[in-house]
């Protein structure tokens, strides 16, 4: 029975979110504002947290940031009024592995927690060696030859999906799925983009990749 946290302070939307996930056989508990959440988030062990944006006390950006500061790396579907694509994005780079938008059906909701604890899942080690690099996803950190270096949530969210599949091809959809959430809208050039910034830091001659190969017309490969 997967356990989920809910963090909504509006109180008819909190009690519906309760009763239809306890209905789909969630363990469910609700808190009102975000210095509770922070404290609950890490006092006890959740598969996954609902986090509304507009909370009193912390909003759910400052939340988020400060888990993942903390290296709790339970899943965060974030929940927003906000329909503007900077928002989303800025909560996926805070490092959110979802967002669904207000207002949003129980079905859509349903489907995108299957898909993110679908995603937890995966067998990813929580320190993960290739080269000289080493990606420390319980701290969020990647090292390269021992020295730390700067990656973002999403690049991160990236190489956690190339390390699932090692040696498989993914396809440009498959990793816009796996770093951004279903119903994001960017486009190819913008996981390319991420890729090739991806490559300069994990990459000995990062014009020469060896480890995130370009597979023409299909996508990309990890080889790591």
């Amino acid at each position: 029975m997967s356990r989920i946290l809910i963090v909504e302070d509006d109180c008819d939307l909190a009690f519906g979110l309760d009763d239809d996930l306890k209905t789909e056989g969630y363990q469910v508990e609700t808190v009102r504002d975000g210095v509770t959440a922070s404290r609950r988030a890490r006092e006890d062990a959740w598969d996954l947290i609902l986090l509304d944006v507009m909370l009193p006390g912390r909003d759910g950006f400052e939340v988020c940031r400060d888990l993942r500061r903390a290296g709790l790396r339970t899943p965060i579907v974030m929940l927003t009024a906000k329909a503007q694509e900077a928002e989303k994005v800025l909560g996926l780079e805070l490092g959110a592995d979802d967002y669904i938008t207000k207002p949003f059906s129980p079905r859509e909701l349903r489907a995108r927690i299957k898909a993110v604890l679908r995603r937890a899942s995966g067998n990813v080690p929580d320190v993960y060696h290739f080269g000289d690099i080493e990606v420390d996803f319980g701290r969020a950190q990647l090292r390269r030859g021992g020295t730390p270096v700067e990656a973002t949530s999403l690049e991160l969210k990236l190489l956690a999906a190339f390390i699932r599949s090692r040696g498989h091809v993914l396809s440009r959809d498959q990793l816009l799925e796996a770093a951004w959430g279903l119903g994001t809208f960017v486009t190819d050039r913008t996981v390319d983009h991420h890729i090739v910034n991806l490559r300069r830091k994990i990459e000995p001659r990062p014009e020469e990749p060896r480890y995130l190969v370009s597979v023409r017309g299909v996508g990309y490969r990890f080889d790591g």
